[in-house]
């Protein structure tokens, strides 16, 4: 029987894929902020080559403008500017948008006739669609950041059961 210490695994299964990481940007707490994080998240996924489903992109992409609409809106005037993350592993995908504002949202529905108030609700909804997940949580300097974490292609469903 040998002796010795284990084999190491292969570096493949121990290095990380060329595409992980967490990239973080800053952006004034602005309107024309919302299309200029969602045009840098969109082409930061393509700079890293992230084999992200096209359906997943375009569900993360309107989530950033949701959370970076929300921050402007109710967050600027005690947090001129906001911060946005974007953590990459090898199945998944996670953004989250910071402001220095202590108060934590709530996800509620909003009436049919209400113009607005549906955002935090609307991210919670989309996240779930793909099987991903999504929380508010404080920040260290008292403020909040509001993230959503989802899967890099549709998880798979099993068909209903016919009874």
């Amino acid at each position: 029987m040998p002796s010795g210490p284990p084999a190491e695994p292969p570096e493949e299964l121990t290095s990380p894929l060329a595409y992980e990481g967490v990239w973080r940007f800053t952006a004034p707490a602005l309107e024309a902020s919302v299309p200029q994080a969602r045009h840098a998240v969109r082409d930061l996924l393509d700079e890293q080559r992230v084999p992200v489903a096209a359906d997943i992109l375009d569900t993360l992409l309107l989530i950033v403008s949701e959370l970076v609409t929300n921050a402007v809106q109710h967050a600027a005037l005690l947090s001129p500017q906001i911060a946005v993350q974007v953590a990459i592993g090898a199945n998944w995908l996670r953004v989250a948008v910071e402001d220095d504002h202590p108060y934590r949202p709530k996800a509620l529905e909003a009436d049919e006739g209400d113009v607005g108030g549906r955002g935090l609700w609307l991210v919670k909804t989309l996240t779930a669609e793909v099987g991903g997940k999504c929380d508010v949580e404080h920040t260290v300097n008292g403020g909040k950041a509001i993230w959503a974490e989802l899967p890099l292609t549709r998880l798979a469903t099993s068909p209903p059961t016919v009874r």
